[in-house]
């Protein structure tokens, strides 16, 4: 079986956000960048398969030239190799042409699994792994808190806002996993110092045959127009009680102000 795991660069959530005032982006080299932590959910799932049945897992990345660290800590999990697709026309893309990128690195690739985290922490759309799906015309199992694969059929308990399906399709399919799924391990220093020497096969636009004019900014559906830097934080309001029963009477009224009651 072969596994394949895409995962994303992202700011560091606790981080200080940034935006690149000439082309209303978020500048994602203004503080520290890190792995995406919904993609250990599905890093873990693969390394789960590769474990039980002998997966041979790729993690396959779209960023800078500099994202490649992120790349090796994916790969110290325990994952066989890795694939990279790096092209300044990238830079701005959207969902659509996130997905487009990634379903032609997919195309060039033997898989039987592909496994999403569901979404990533600096977007939150939830759209590339159906998006993938579509593109490629494969199934696509969606927010699936649990996985089962047996033979050439993948099974997945799939959560809603009333519960949860049990919903099943053939391989190959595209697979999107919530973090309800398991518990990521940490990787191991063996881990860490294997992932140095792993393969990483880097790409361009050009390699995959991707028209760099339908993806990045220029391409992307999504326009933002204008931002503005958040307001300082204003002091709260302090009611003391002096034990009149005067200061109940005033954070009633503070409610009734600010709509809260």
């Amino acid at each position: 079986m072969k596994v394949i795991v895409p995962v994303k660069r992202v700011p560091d959530t606790a981080g200080e956000k940034k935006m690149d005032p000439n082309d209303r982006t978020l500048d994602r080299d203004a503080g520290e960048a890190v792995l995406c932590p919904v993609n250990e959910f599905a890093i873990e799932e693969a390394v789960r398969l590769k474990e039980q049945q002998g997966a041979e897992v790729t993690v396959l990345l779209v960023g800078p030239e500099n994202a490649q660290p992120i790349v090796r800590k994916a790969l110290s999990y325990g994952l066989d190799a890795a694939i990279q697709v790096t092209d300044d026309a990238i830079s701005g893309s959207d969902a659509l042409g996130t997905a487009r990128v990634i379903a032609k690195a997919l195309e060039g690739q033997e898989f039987d699994l592909v496994i999403f985290g569901n979404q990533s922490t600096d977007a939150r759309t939830c759209l590339v792994p159906a998006a993938v799906a579509e593109l490629l015309n494969l199934p696509s199992l969606t927010y699936a808190r649990h996985l089962e694969v047996d033979g050439d059929k993948v099974v997945a308990h799939r959560e809603h806002e009333e519960g949860w399906d049990v919903v099943e399709t053939t391989l190959p399919a595209i697979v999107s996993v919530v973090e309800a799924i398991n518990e990521p391990r940490y990787p191991s220093f063996k881990g860490i110092m294997a992932a140095k020497s792993k393969p990483l096969t880097v790409s361009s636009l050009a390699d995959l045959g991707v028209d760099p004019e339908q993806v990045g900014s220029n391409a992307a559906t999504a326009t933002m127009y204008e931002f503005a830097e958040r307001p300082p934080k204003e002091a709260g309001t302090v009611v003391e009680d002096d034990g009149s029963g005067a200061a109940a009477a005033a954070l009633a009224d503070w409610m009734a102000e600010k709509k809260f009651v």
